[in-house]
């Protein structure tokens, strides 16, 4: 147990880990200067951009031979999402590690480890003297748990983004329960969807036509229909990124128990699966407009463009040569859409292939969770696995 202790490796995730870089109004300043001192300690150059106020992104640049190439980025977010301290067994921001080999931390799985993976698989193949082909960027951005918007989003517009020549970029799936990797290639998209129902208002005792709650119920009607048909085609929790998903969020309106209301409205959040043509998602929605009467409406709190998922196939290079990799490991790897979103749909949205991939398995799924925590030894395995996988793709 004193090897996990004194180990440079470990410490430097606990150090991390400490940064409480946690939501809402972060402040970033301290993860700026741990980099720093990363980069010094690895005699690599670091940038650091502002695109928004106090929403740093910083990129540490390790050259290749060829660095005309298209380059590698391995991008992770710095933020962390919010804590209920009293359901933990360690503080969280302490970075406990406990004898038995645990280290308990917010942010230990999403996803400052995989941040740290990326950048001591750099140190390590630096450290031995080797030189791969591309360019490696490891990228560190804010505000992922919130969007991205002010983060990854603007980074991805910039012409700082465009000047790296990014030919492939590895970000965050999730830890593994079992013995299989985890990877995504692509995500829904993220609808939010209010539809409102007018009809005539009146006293609550009274039977009249044309209520707003009579089209509210016919609107829910469809949408929960649609929902059971989708759920139905579920077999595993994993498999929610290949399935619409529809959940009523929020209703609203009315004015007394005793009222008929003029107006009433409900709300949905609405991932759409990749292989669902938008604009028929659309249009459906408006034939149910259309069935359930007239003042019957729907807008978009957020609607999302559809962004087209990475190639996995064989004439996918950089995949093929991730996959080949981990076959060469002995590694199983199972690629689906993600249920979630990431910051790697920005990346995506610029036409360069993505994959999201955390190498960590036989890990609880701890995401967001109370006492979330990984096992120091199934961070060592992410290192090595992540050092052969950016051998083989940084070589392509």
């Amino acid at each position: 147990m004193a090897d996990n202790y004194n180990d440079e490796v470990i410490n430097r995730l606990r150090e991390y880990l400490r940064i409480p870089s946690v939501h809402p109004d972060v402040d970033y300043h301290d993860c700026v200067e741990f980099f720093k001192s990363q980069a010094k300690s690895l005699d690599l150059p670091i940038e650091v951009y502002e695109f928004a106020p106090k929403k740093p992104v910083v990129i540490i640049t390790w050259k290749g031979l060829e660095p005309d190439l298209p380059a590698i980025l391995l991008n992770s977010h710095m933020d962390v999402v919010p804590v209920f301290e009293d359901h933990w067994t360690h503080p969280p921001f302490d970075a406990v590690l406990t004898n038995d080999g645990w280290l308990y931390a917010r942010g230990s799985q999403d996803m400052k480890s995989v941040g740290m993976i990326h950048l001591e698989a750099v140190r390590r193949l630096k450290d031995a003297g080797v030189i791969l082909k591309r360019t490696v960027h490891v990228s560190f951005v804010p505000d992922e748990e919130i969007g991205g918007d002010l983060g990854m989003n603007l980074f991805t517009l910039s012409e700082e983004f465009k000047n790296l020549n990014i030919g492939f970029a590895l970000d965050e799936s999730c830890p593994s329960i079992d013995d299989t990797l985890l990877a995504f290639h692509g995500e829904r998209t993220c609808r939010q969807i209010k539809v409102t129902c007018l009809g005539n208002p009146g006293h609550g005792s009274l039977l009249f036509d044309n209520t707003a709650g009579e089209k509210l119920y016919y609107m829910i009607d469809k949408f929960m229909k649609f929902r059971e048909a989708e759920r139905k085609k579920l077999k595993s929790i994993l498999e929610t990124g290949g399935v619409t998903t529809v959940n009523l969020t929020m209703i609203e309106g009315g004015v007394q128990v005793n009222v008929l209301p003029e107006k009433l409205s409900v709300s949905f959040d609405v991932r759409i699966a990749p292989d669902v043509d938008h604009d028929e998602f659309d249009n459906m929605i408006q034939s149910w407009c259309n069935e359930a009467g007239e003042g019957v409406s729907f807008e978009y709190y957020i609607k999302n463009p559809q962004i087209k998922c990475t190639c996995i196939d064989e004439n996918a290079v950089f995949f093929t040569a991730l996959k080949d990799s981990l076959d060469k490991m002995g590694i199983k790897l199972n690629c689906l859409i993600c249920p979630g979103t990431t910051d790697a749909r920005y990346i995506r949205k610029q036409g360069i292939p993505a994959i999201n991939l955390t190498p960590m398995t036989n890990t609880p799924l701890l995401i967001h969770a109370h006492d979330e925590r990984i096992h120091v030894d199934r961070y060592r395995e992410g290192i090595d696995i992540m050092e052969k996988m950016l051998t083989a793709i940084a070589n392509v």
